[in-house]
Parts: structure tokens; C-alpha cells; sequence
């Protein structure tokens, strides 16, 4: 399910919580219920009786626990696609190997998004407010709602070489691609880097909003399916043709030249757009280090990370891409670089490897 869900000013968003721990369902409740936007009009303590109620109810949007005894989420949610493809569904957590290999899957089967449970050691209170403010903006990226007031709605621009009027698609030699996405990006990213093959000659710098962990699970799943040679991204790694780096959950990465050879650096310095790593870091360094020689694509996510550093990368004469409306699931971040006038092309998804692997073949040797 792609695009954001129009809804008529003065109405909420229904939210169904499911998870197996009355604790937890309680405090999903009360982190849920401080925001005006938003209405639980359920929980459910199984599989089986999510299902019931998604049928009773109706919801928009449901938060779905991974591990959960008998029908677990994962089953939940495949049987849940089978019946609804407009309900949301945002897989909750805990911050374990099992919980994050589940929720992997999940994305790949459908899950429009993660988050992770508070961690241990929190008073209910901590936890509430925790939760408040990681899972509200994920359950309302998906929706949008209509003003009060009339007014004109320009339309959004087509796909295909819409280019700011200040220039034409820069055409000149490169050494990398970086790139930035988050909600929708596991299954985004499942369509693109196996679809680059082996005639992919650049490095692929990618940040994927995501917790530690996931980020290395994410990896490990593109690099099995891929012919190209996917990894998390460790401290001091060289940046070498033909190879994708993820940069890992709750750091930044950036590129660092070194004597004759640019390598990968990390930090857990402050976070930026309420993000490490952030996109936005990535762009600016590879505009530091490779300047006009980096192209730029920004693709599904909520905010507008990365259109600050794709800024500089379009500033020093870099190529921009911003993946189209229609089939991101969440239009903020690569809609924030057509709005700015940055992107030199709007692309569906399934045009986007096609203009990497063109990028790929104005490889500087």
C-alpha cells in the first residue's frame, strides 16, 4: 500500500493495539490516547482476535506485537493481507536478535513499519512517554487530513525528468551513489539492489532509518538476494566499487578521504531530523569528499531528512533523484526535495535502478 490516506478535518485515526501483555496494551493505550489525532478503538491479546476485531472495527492503522504465543505476528499479518491491503500495520518489538529477524520478514511480507518496545528498567510513566513520542508520528505518517478552510490544491508533479529550472541533469563523470529512505525502505530497497545485479560498478552508500541490529539483518537479507556485495557499514572500511554499505542503527556514517582511499566513518554524534544515523550526514560528507563525483536519490520516508545535504550535493553540481509519490509509501522526505526545487528527476521505483545503473556507467576510472 502505497500514498498517504486523506482524512476529513475533526476525525481521528482508529488505532487496534495487539500484543499479548496486558502491561504492554496498557501503556500502547496511554501513549496513544495523549494525542488528539489519534483513537484506539481496540486492543485484541492474540493473532486470532486482532483478526475478529479488524473485522468488528475497522481500524486504519494497527500496532502489531512480533512474539506472541500461538498465531504470532508474522502469521497475523499474512493472514491480515490475505483479507485487508488499506489497513497500516506497524510491528512492534524488543530489541533482541528474535525480534528483530521477525520484524525484518514482517517488512518484506507487508508491515508498512517498525518500532521497539521501551526498553527494561522504565517506570510505566517512562515508558508511556517513550512510546509517545517514537510511535505518534508513525501511526499519523500515513494520513493526512483536510483543512477547515477551502483552499487551492496544486497537483503533485508527474513522474519522469522533472528538473529545477535552474539547471539540466548534471551528465558528468561519478565515483559513488548515496542514498536515503526509511518507512518502506526494507521492501524498497528488496526491489532495487537485486534488480542492479553485477553490472553495478559504483559504491552504494545507503541510511536506512532503523534501530541497531535491524540494520545488520537488513544487510545480511539484500546481500542474499543480490549479486552485489551488500554489508553493514563498520568504522574504517574502504569504499570500494560495486559494493553497498548500510550504515548500522544509532550511528552516523560518513565517507573520509585517506591519503589515496576514502573509507567509511562513524559516530554517535547528536541526532539530526530526530535521527541516527541521519541522511543528511551522509550527503554532506560525500559532498566534502566527492563533491559533484557523488550522485544523490532519496526515496520513501517520513520528514525531510536528507534534503538539507542533498542541498550541497546539488549545490556542487551532483545529479538528484527523488523517488515519485505513487509509489512511495510515505511521500515526506523525497517530497521535501521536489517542494525545495533539488530534484533533477522524479522516479517510480521500478525506474530507479535503470538510473543508477546509467549512473554506474559514468564510473570515473
Amino acid at each position: 500500500m502505497t500514498g498517504r490516506r486523506l482524512l476529513q478535518a475533526g476525525d481521528r485515526i482508529r488505532v487496534l493495539v495487539v500484543d499479548d501483555s496486558v502491561v504492554v496494551r496498557r501503556t500502547i493505550t496511554l501513549a496513544l490516547e495523549g494525542d488528539p489525532q489519534l483513537e484506539v478503538v481496540g486492543v485484541a491479546s492474540s493473532g486470532e482476535l486482532a483478526l475478529q476485531k479488524v473485522d468488528q472495527l475497522n481500524p486504519d492503522v494497527i500496532t502489531l506485537d512480533v512474539e506472541m504465543p500461538g498465531m504470532n505476528g508474522l502469521d497475523t499479518l499474512t493472514e491480515l493481507r490475505k483479507r485487508r491491503t488499506n489497513v497500516r500495520v506497524v510491528m512492534l518489538s524488543s530489541l533482541t536478535q528474535g525480534g528483530a529477524e521477525v520484524t525484518i520478514e514482517a517488512l518484506s511480507r507487508g508491515a508498512d513499519d517498525c518500532a521497539s518496545k521501551s526498553s527494561g528498567g522504565q517506570s510505566v510513566e517512562e515508558s508511556v512517554v517513550t512510546l509517545r513520542a517514537q510511535l505518534c508520528p508513525k501511526l499519523k505518517q500515513f494520513f493526512h487530513f483536510a483543512s477547515a478552510t477551502p483552499r487551492t490544491i496544486q497537483p503533485a508533479p508527474d513522474s519522469g525528468n522533472i528538473r529545477s529550472a535552474a539547471r539540466i541533469m548534471p551528465k558528468g563523470e561519478l565515483d559513488a551513489v548515496v542514498l536515503g529512505i526509511s518507512t518502506g525502505g526494507p521492501t524498497a530497497l528488496a526491489q532495487l539492489i537485486p534488480a542492479l545485479g553485477s553490472q553495478f560498478r559504483l559504491p552504494l552508500l545507503i541510511v536506512q532509518h532503523m534501530p541497531p541490529m535491524f540494520t545488520r539483518l537488513l544487510a545480511q537479507r539484500l546481500d542474499s538476494q543480490s549479486e552485489l556485495s551488500v554489508v553493514e557499514a563498520e568504522a574504517g572500511m574502504p569504499v570500494e566499487a560495486g559494493k553497498v554499505y548500510i550504515a548500522p542503527g544509532d550511528f552516523h556514517m560518513q565517507v573520509k578521504r585517506r591519503m589515496n582511499s576514502i573509507e567509511i566513518a562513524l559516530d554517535q554524534g547528536p541526532q539530526e531530523n530526530c535521527c541516527r544515523p541521519a541522511v543528511d550526514v551522509l550527503f554532506r560528507s560525500a559532498a566534502e569528499v566527492w563533491g559533484k563525483y557523488a550522485a544523490a536519490v532519496v526515496m520513501t520516508g517520513m520528514g525531510q531528512d536528507g534534503c538539507a545535504g542533498a542541498r550541497s550535493l546539488w549545490a556542487a553540481g551532483s545529479p538528484v533523484i527523488a523517488q515519485d509519490e505513487a509509489t512511495s509509501v510515505v511521500w515526506g522526505m523525497p517530497g521535501e526535495l521536489v517542494r525545495s526545487k533539488l530534484a533533477d528527476q522524479v522516479l517510480p521505483l521500478n525506474e530507479i535502478p535503470n538510473a543508477l545503473l546509467n549512473f554506474s556507467k559514468r564510473r570515473r576510472l
